[in-house]
C-alpha cells in the first residue's frame, strides 16, 4: 500500500452543517484542494456515521481525492450520526429527497464548478443509484461498490424469493443499535442528550417492514431501480465482488444502462477495492475511479472508455486466476451450453425404472455456505463443499478434457414433483478437483412458491409435477482439465435461507432436466492488451489505535449436538472492536450472532442476534452505551421476531424498549 507524501494540491479539512427542508441541517465533512479555482466536488451519503464508524475509511480516500483537484464530501443522513432529524425508513423517501438538496447545496458553492458525482458502497451504492435515477441536472458521474439495483433479492432480505436467515437479522439488530447512537457532544454542545432521546423513541426495528413484505411488491420496488434504468442520465462505473451476492448488479447495469457505463467484478468481498481485505488481490481502486471522475466530471480524455465494457477477475481452485476483458454484456465471446442432468451429468444410486430421485436434504444443509455477505474476514468464504454435497443430490459430469471458463449467470431448469404446498430448491455449481476437493462456483435458490415470479406467492399442488427454471448467481471462473463439474440440488440451505415449513423435500426426474453454462470462449482474448491495474494507493492513515480484545472468540463455529440432534453456528462479526480516535473518542463495538436448527425439524430454526456500542468523551465526562437483542423464530404458519433496546449513560439506564411481532408466513 502506498501513501503519497505529497498530492498536486494542497488539501484543507472543514465540517459543517447543509441545510435541507424543515430546518434540519446534516452534518458534513469536506475535504478541499487549496485552490482559486472552482473544482468539482464528489459526495458520498450513507448513515454510517462520520464522526466514527466511517473515520478511518474516509481518511483513506477523501483527502485523496482533494489532493488530486476534487471537494470531496462525506454526509450522514438524517438522524444518524451528528445530522438533525430523526432516523426514517430504509430506502425512504426522505432519504432521496435530502440527497437532492445536499447535492443542488454543493452545486451551488463558490468553490464548485457546479459538476457533481456519487461513490457510496452498500446502503451508500444502492442509494447512489436511486439518487441518480431522479437525474439531477448537476450529477454527472456516479461509482457504486457492492450496489443492489433491486432490494428484495438482491440485497440482504430475500434470496430467490425465500426469506434469509441470519444474514438480514442480524443486519435488522445492528442498524437498530446504529440508528440508536447519540450525536456528539464535541460537535453538537449540550443538545446531544436530548436529541439523542428523542432519536431512541423514534427508532423502529428494522426488520418488521421486510417480514411485512414477503414478496416482491410496491415496497421493494419503489426501494429499487431495476424498473428505471432508463432514468439514470449519469456515467455509471459499477464495481462489484464475486465473494458479494450483489454482483449481479454490475452486470444488470452495463446490460440496460442507455448512460455510458463500465462494469468492473474482482475477487473481492464487500470492501472498497483498494482495502487488503480477504479475498485478494487489491488494486489501485482510488487511481482507477479518478480516471472516472476526470473524464466526466474535468472533460478530459483518460482513456478509460478504450477499457472493455466489462472487466472481471476469472478464478480458479486454489485462489489464483487473471483479468479479462469483454467489450459489451452480454458477451459475443459467451455462449450458453447445456449440461442434461441424465446424459451429460449423472448420479449414483437412483432405483432401476425409477425417473424420480429424492432429494431429502438435513436441516443443516448449509452450515458451510460460509457468510451471505463477505466482509474481508478468515472464516466468511465457504470452506471445501464435501461435507455439503454428501447432505445433497449430486450430478457430475466426466473429467474435463480441456479448461473451461465460465462468465456470467449460469442458471437450470428442473422437472420437479413435490408432496407438500411449500418448498425450496437449492442448487450450487462446484469444481471437483481429482483428489475429491469441492471448490464451490457459485449457487441459486427458488421458493417453489415464487416459481411464477417473485411478485406472487403460489403454493405447490402437492403430488404435482412441473416444471422450474432459476438463474444462479454470476460467477466467473475456470475449471481446470482433469476436474469435473458438479451440480448439487438440495432442499434446504440453513442458515443462508429460513427453511420452509414442510421437510417433505422433492424429487427431481433427470431426463428432461439441464444446466445451462455461460462459457467464455478459450480464444476470446487472444490480441487483447492484458488487463492490469495499478498498486493500491491511499492517503495517510488516520492515527487509531486499535485495542486488543481480552476474550478472543472464533469467527465462525459450528457445534453439534448428537443427543438433540441439534446444529449451532455461533458467529462473532469482526466489527469495529475497541477504538481509540486521535480526537479523544474512544468506541467499543462488540457483536453476536448465533442461529440453531434440528436436523430433522425445519421450524425448529431460530436465531438470536446481539449489538453492542460504547461511545466516550473523557474530557466532556461522556460516557453512553446502547445494545440491542433480536431473535427471530417461526411455527409452520407465524414468524416471531422479538426486539430490545436498552441505552445507557454513564451506569444508568436512559432508555428501554421492548418489541414484539407475530407476522404471517405468506411466501418467505
Amino acid at each position: 500500500m502506498r501513501h503519497p507524501v505529497s498530492y498536486p494540491y494542497r488539501v484543507t479539512r472543514e465540517d459543517l452543517r447543509i441545510p435541507v427542508a424543515e430546518g434540519v441541517e446534516l452534518h458534513a465533512r469536506i475535504w478541499r484542494p487549496v485552490t482559486e479555482q472552482p473544482v468539482p466536488a464528489l459526495l458520498e451519503y450513507l448513515p454510517s456515521r462520520l464522526g466514527d464508524a466511517t473515520a478511518e475509511r474516509d481518511a483513506e480516500r477523501h483527502p485523496w481525492y482533494a489532493g488530486h483537484g476534487y471537494a470531496s464530501v462525506r454526509v450522514d443522513l438524517r438522524g444518524h450520526g451528528n445530522s438533525d432529524g430523526l432516523p426514517g425508513e430504509e430506502y425512504g423517501a426522505q432519504e432521496l429527497a435530502d440527497g437532492l438538496a445536499v447535492l443542488d447545496w454543493l452545486a451551488g458553492q463558490p468553490w464548485c464548478t457546479g459538476r457533481l458525482g456519487l461513490i457510496g458502497i452498500g446502503w451508500g451504492a444502492g442509494t447512489a443509484l436511486r439518487l441518480a435515477a431522479l437525474a439531477p441536472e448537476a450529477l454527472r458521474a456516479v461509482v457504486t461498490v457492492g450496489a443492489s439495483d433491486d432490494h428484495y433479492d438482491n440485497d440482504t432480505h430475500y434470496f430467490g424469493g425465500s426469506l434469509l436467515g441470519p444474514a438480514g437479522h442480524a443486519r435488522s439488530a445492528a442498524l437498530l443499535a446504529f440508528a440508536a447512537r447519540p450525536p456528539d457532544p464535541k460537535y453538537v454542545g449540550e443538545q446531544w442528550r436530548p436529541r439523542w432521546l428523542e432519536r431512541l423513541a423514534a427508532v423502529e426495528p428494522y426488520l418488521f417492514p421486510w417480514l411485512a413484505h414477503q414478496s416482491r411488491d410496491d415496497y421493494w420496488r419503489r426501494a429499487g431501480i431495476i424498473d428505471r434504468y432508463g432514468s439514470i442520465k449519469a456515467a455509471v462505473l459499477a464495481v462489484g465482488g464475486w465473494a458479494d451476492p450483489s454482483r449481479d448488479t454490475v452486470l444488470r447495469l452495463v446490460e440496460h444502462l442507455d448512460a455510458p457505463v463500465r462494469g468492473l467484478i474482482g475477487p473481492w468481498a464487500r470492501q472498497y477495492p483498494d482495502r487488503a481485505r480477504q479475498p485478494g488481490p487489491a488494486i489501485g481502486f482510488l487511481q482507477e475511479t479518478l480516471r472516472w471522475w476526470d473524464q466526466w466530471l474535468k472533460e478530459t480524455d483518460t482513456g478509460i472508455l478504450a477499457e472493455p465494457a466489462l472487466r472481471c477477475w476469472l478464478g480458479e481452485p486454489g485462489g489464483a486466476g487473471r483479468w479479462v476483458g469483454d467489450d459489451q454484456w452480454p458477451s459475443d465471446d459467451v455462449r450458453e451450453i447445456h449440461y442434461g442432468l441424465a446424459d451429460t451429468l449423472r448420479t449414483a444410486g437412483t432405483p432401476e425404472g425409477e425417473r424420480f430421485v429424492p432429494v431429502r436434504s438435513p436441516q443443516h444443509t448449509g452450515v458451510d455456505a460460509g457468510q451471505y455477505v463477505a466482509l474481508g474476514s478468515a472464516a466468511d468464504l465457504p470452506p471445501d463443499q464435501r461435507e455439503e454435497d454428501g447432505r445433497s443430490v449430486c450430478f457430475d459430469s466426466a473429467p474435463l478434457a480441456e479448461r473451461l471458463e465460465l462468465l456470467g449467470r449460469p442458471a437450470v431448469r428442473l422437472r420437479l414433483r413435490c408432496a407438500a404446498p411449500r418448498g425450496q430448491v437449492i442448487a450450487r455449481l462446484c469444481a471437483v478437483a481429482p483428489d475429491g476437493a469441492s471448490t464451490l462456483i457459485t449457487r441459486g435458490a427458488l421458493n417453489l412458491a415464487a416459481r411464477h415470479g417473485r411478485e406472487v406467492a403460489v403454493p405447490w399442488e402437492p403430488g404435482a409435477v412441473a416444471e422450474v427454471e432459476f438463474e444462479l448467481l454470476s460467477a466467473g471462473f475456470a475449471v481446470p482439465p482433469g476436474h469435473r463439474l458438479r451440480l448439487a440440488l438440495s432442499s434446504a440451505y440453513w442458515p443462508w435461507l429460513w427453511p420452509q415449513p414442510e421437510d417433505a423435500g422433492f424429487d427431481v426426474d433427470p431426463g428432461p432436466s439441464v444446466l445451462t453454462l455461460p462459457v467464455r470462449h478459450l480464444a476470446a482474448d487472444v490480441g487483447r492488451a492484458p488487463i492490469t491495474f495499478a498498486e493500491p494507493e491511499q492517503a495517510t492513515p488516520l492515527a487509531v489505535r486499535h485495542g486488543t480484545p481480552t476474550e478472543p472468540h472464533p469467527e465462525r463455529l459450528v457445534v453439534r449436538d448428537l443427543a438433540a440432534g441439534e446444529w449451532r453456528l455461533e458467529l462473532n462479526p469482526r466489527t469495529g472492536g475497541s477504538l481509540s480516535h486521535p480526537d479523544g473518542l474512544a468506541c467499543t463495538e462488540q457483536a453476536t450472532v448465533s442461529c440453531r436448527i434440528r436436523s430433522t425439524d425445519p421450524v425448529s430454526a431460530a436465531t438470536h442476534a446481539e449489538w453492542t456500542i460504547r461511545l466516550e468523551r473523557p474530557e466532556h465526562g461522556w460516557d453512553v452505551t446502547v445494545l440491542t437483542r433480536s431473535e427471530l423464530a417461526c411455527d409452520a404458519e407465524t414468524f416471531t421476531a422479538r426486539s430490545r433496546l436498552t441505552a445507557w449513560e454513564g451506569g444508568a439506564v436512559v432508555f428501554e424498549r421492548d418489541w414484539e411481532r407475530r407476522i404471517p408466513r405468506t411466501a418467505g
